[in-house]
């Protein structure tokens, strides 16, 4: 395998509401994007804030375009601020390296995209991407 359908997209993000529900978080909103950062899929919950969407997708881009879960980013981020404020300032904003996606990786390793989740804490968001990644027999990173 090396791309993600859409029906594989669109499994891992009602996948993740439905564990965010089960576990009774805030609403939420959930995001995949593709190898190339470009979005496949978009869900938020009602009474999710308006910025969920948008926070979801940084993480998310983030992860992708540095091949790494947004929590390795955000623990590379205190060590090398400059660098990650420059990442941030030239992807225009769309990079956000903090807790809540993770790389949705084939049997094989290769990345396929990446899932961000935003309305809970990094923790929480940071496990329905991985409950939908799950669900669909994909690997996370």
């Amino acid at each position: 395998m090396t791309s993600m359908s859409l029906t594989q997209a669109n499994t891992i993000v009602h996948a993740a509401l439905a564990a965010s529900a089960a576990a009774g978080y805030r609403p939420m909103a959930v995001v995949v994007v593709d190898a190339a950062g470009h979005l496949k899929t978009a869900q938020r919950e009602d009474d999710a804030s308006m910025f969920r969407i948008d926070v979801a997708t940084g993480k998310a881009w983030a992860a992708v375009g540095m091949g790494a879960s947004s929590r390795v980013l955000g623990q590379r981020a205190k060590e090398n601020s400059n660098f990650y404020v420059a990442l941030a300032a030239t992807a225009q904003g769309r990079f956000l390296p903090q807790t809540g996606a993770v790389l949705i990786q084939d049997a094989q390793g290769r990345t396929l995209g990446a899932v961000g989740a935003s309305g809970g804490t990094g923790d929480e968001d940071e496990a329905i991407c991985i409950a939908g990644v799950l669900a669909v027999g994909l690997h996370h990173g």
